[in-house]
């Protein structure tokens, strides 16, 4: 039989076609899944406005903002931060501030963390109406001087999400969501991935915390919601999120251990006398021996307890 070349050509063209879309379908189903656009590029600045959580998110290694950079960096993002975050701060003050803390500063970004000092001060905080205009100027302003926003929903007040203080805060948390859609701000549900944490938690004891030190400052598994929350605003995928949180699991130095240890005065005289001998101080002697128990413990601890993720799946 003899086959017309035209045919072969066309049988060849058509083949390759198909084959060429193929090939693009592919690619572009699994693109999403293997490396997601970050809002943030190289190069670019990110201030981080906020409170207390802000200021202790960029002064420790495993606080928020710390986290961020180097889950950035991880997935091939160096940014840079500049931390602007103020002890007991409103929404007031924060708006007052803008200029000298954000505006001057002329980054790229501007990450909102706004609202629990508002609600939780009582009389002394900020009522919701003014709380609102507040935030619209804040992001209005930064806006107009070319700057995009991303804003957080509250961190929990106290790790009980239906006391006062939260059943509060869930019409300041709405007021956050409605603006950040009204003027196109990128929104971390900060609120809502603590929530869904806690309901996941088991306490070891009625006053032990799960995401913070005394109820309301964040310890450093509260600071990793706050950290991907924003990460998956900014646009990382799970896998990038996955690169992040390997990051951070293995940082040194990165977590303080809330250790109270309580000796006879012969073992504190006896503790003096071995620092001595080994030309440490006091806390360095503790501490030596502390990692060591720590890891002495993590090496016989049952393979059942082993918890490679520290956070819930997300």
């Amino acid at each position: 039989m003899k086959i017309n070349p035209s045919l072969l050509f066309f049988h060849r063209r058509f083949s390759c076609s198909c084959l060429v879309s193929l090939s693009l379908l592919f690619l572009t189903t699994l693109a999403p899944t293997c490396l997601a656009e970050i809002a943030v590029r190289t190069g670019e600045k990110i201030v981080f406005l906020g409170d207390s959580i802000t200021a202790g998110g960029a002064a420790s290694p495993s606080g928020y903002v710390q986290l961020v950079m180097s889950g950035l960096e991880a997935n091939g993002v160096k940014a840079s931060a500049v931390p602007a975050g103020i002890i007991r701060q409103k929404s007031t003050e924060m708006l007052a501030r803008l200029d000298r803390d954000v505006l001057l500063k002329k980054p790229i970004w501007m990450t909102l963390s706004c609202g629990l000092n508002d609600v939780w001060q009582g009389e002394r905080g900020v009522p919701l109406e003014l709380f609102k205009k507040n935030i619209s100027e804040i992001v209005d302003r930064a806006q107009s001087a070319g700057i995009k926003v991303l804003i957080l929903t509250l961190t929990l007040i106290g790790e009980d999400p239906q006391n006062a203080n939260n059943q509060k805060a869930i019409v300041y948390n709405d007021a956050l969501r409605n603006v950040a859609t009204e003027k196109n701000c990128l929104l971390a549900d900060v609120n809502g991935e603590m929530r869904s944490t806690l309901k996941q938690a088991s306490y070891a004891k009625a006053d032990d915390h799960q995401l913070t030190i005394d109820g309301v400052n964040l310890n450093p598994l509260g600071h990793q919601i706050m950290a991907i929350g924003i990460l998956k605003a900014f646009g990382l995928n799970e896998a990038q999120l996955e690169n992040a949180e390997k990051t951070w699991l293995d940082q040194p130095t990165s977590c303080d251990l809330p250790l109270k240890v309580s000796v006879s005065l012969r073992e504190y005289v006896n503790l003096r006398e071995t620092a001595k001998k080994r030309s440490l101080s006091m806390s360095e002697l503790i501490n030596e021996a502390a990692k060591k128990s720590i890891k002495e413990l993590i090496v016989n601890k049952p393979e059942s307890e082993d918890r490679s993720r520290s956070l819930p799946s997300k």
